[in-house]
């Protein structure tokens, strides 16, 4: 069985100067850029909304398709990456799972690779990193969530926290890529 690097969601608009920054968001990328030596299965999600998604009832605009902040951040060794998932397509699709990709079956394909084990890293703990793990588990794999290749936009004070307790609690592990 494999094991494969789920890279979630780290786009300008999530970084410093972007419309959702998440404080740090930046700092994360040489951790996963590292991470991204470690695996041969490399797989990337990006937030791609329609500029009328009533996503952005909920949130400022960002990830807007085809837009400067819906790249990934220039920083990121992007050119690794050998499948990239879109998620949020639908104007009526907040997307924030990586399962909930619309150009490709997630679930699907980590079978057909026959992975077992998805190493989780990216933005943001308490949405996007969350909920693909919980998906992750329901879909039968084993979710690592990498807590120093993560950062949290941290709505209220401690969600980041709490993320990462429920995933814990959900049967995820939760790891430091020096333990990789």
């Amino acid at each position: 069985m494999k094991k494969a690097l789920l890279i979630v969601d780290v786009q300008n608009d999530f970084c410093p100067g972007g419309s959702l920054a998440v404080k740090d968001g930046d700092k994360i990328v040489p951790v996963i850029n590292e991470l991204i030596e470690k695996f041969d299965l490399i797989i990337s999600s990006q937030d791609w909304h329609p500029a009328d998604t009533v996503h952005f009832e909920k949130w400022p605009p960002h990830c807007i398709a085809d837009t400067f902040g819906a790249a990934f951040h220039p920083n990121l060794h992007s050119e690794k990456i050998g499948l990239k998932l879109l998620k949020g397509t639908k104007n009526s699709d907040d997307g924030y799972s990586a399962f909930e990709a619309t150009n490709i079956d997630l679930s699907h394909y980590l079978h057909d690779q026959k992975v077992s084990s998805i190493y989780i890293c990216g933005l943001t703990t308490d949405y996007c990193v969350k909920q693909t793990t919980l998906d992750a588990l329901e879909q039968g794999f084993h979710p690592f969530v990498i807590t120093n290749a993560i950062a949290a936009v941290d709505v209220k004070p401690g969600d980041g926290n709490k993320a990462l307790q429920e995933m814990y609690t959900a049967g995820c592990t939760l790891l430091e890529s020096i333990e990789i």
